[in-house]
């Protein structure tokens, strides 16, 4: 597995834009690399993960493998609104090539590795989406007061497309807060896109062909929601997974599919919805 490992490391370190630039980093940059860490580690110690994520990156764009690992393992196991395992992998995956021997501790082969792109912790915090407080339920009304007033108006009309498509407003948000932290500019690595992060598969499904466009991405997912309540009832759990996972995900394993993004997602949806975890 090993000898697997770095094969598969070696390709997706030449193909970093910053490789030869960390690969070749000055002895200079060793202390400035030393402070990130400490600077990474006392944000992340006071709850500030997306900043600690930006000063492990600086440390990892030096060519210091801590910080690949530190961005790995809070994105495999930091705050639920926080993880992305394949992307948790893909920084683990690099320490260990810098020669990391702690990565390989929370490194899952059967998870797989999502592509780096050109920035380091790429898709991390869901946009900043809000984290889960255990035992304090989530208040959407407080959320949405210190949002922008773009973010605003996107509730504004999810609720209405909501009520128009009879679906409930409270799920609808709460799956635009999970997916995207109301942000209709939002694309993933797996190319889902807008507000509701809608895939292209289900774009052409429900006539979405401007997914940027808020109201129109709206719409769409509004309609693939109707349909899922058509497909599970009132079942918030299964039609989140579904959302999530693809509807025959859902109906292949009877439930929430044994998906860790998908079980983290529905905790979120939940969450945001005011919901009870199952």
């Amino acid at each position: 597995m090993k000898r697997l490992l770095n094969a598969a490391l070696l390709g997706i370190w030449l193909m970093l834009p910053w490789a030869e630039q960390a690969s070749a980093a000055p002895f200079r940059q060793a202390s400035r690399a030393i402070t990130a860490l400490h600077q990474g580690l006392q944000a992340e110690r006071t709850g500030q993960f997306t900043r600690a994520i930006t000063l492990y990156c600086q440390a990892a764009k030096m060519g210091h493998p801590e910080g690949y690992f530190r961005v790995g393992r809070l994105l495999a196991t930091g705050p639920v609104s926080l993880r992305n395992r394949r992307l948790a992998n893909a920084h683990l995956a690099m320490a260990m090539r810098l020669g990391s021997q702690q990565a390989i501790r929370f490194y899952h082969p059967a998870v797989g590795n999502a592509p780096l792109g050109d920035r380091c912790g790429r898709g991390a915090a869901r946009s900043l989406a809000p984290l889960i407080q255990p035992g304090q339920p989530f208040d959407v009304e407080t959320y949405l007061a210190n949002q922008s007033v773009t973010k605003r108006k996107l509730a504004v009309m999810i609720r209405k497309a909501a009520l128009q498509h009879q679906v409930n407003p409270k799920l609808a948000l709460a799956i635009a807060i999970a997916e995207s932290n109301l942000d209709r500019t939002a694309q993933s690595t797996r190319q889902a896109q807008g507000v509701m992060q809608l895939i292209p598969q289900t774009q052409a499904r429900f006539g979405v062909t401007r997914p940027f466009d808020a109201e129109q991405n709206i719409r769409g997912a509004m309609s693939y929601l109707k349909w899922l309540e058509g497909q599970f009832g009132q079942d918030w759990v299964r039609i989140s997974a579904a959302y999530n996972a693809g509807e025959q995900a859902v109906i292949r394993y009877g439930g929430v599919p044994p998906y860790p993004e998908t079980q983290e997602y529905v905790q979120r949806v939940l969450y945001y919805a005011g919901r009870p975890a199952p």
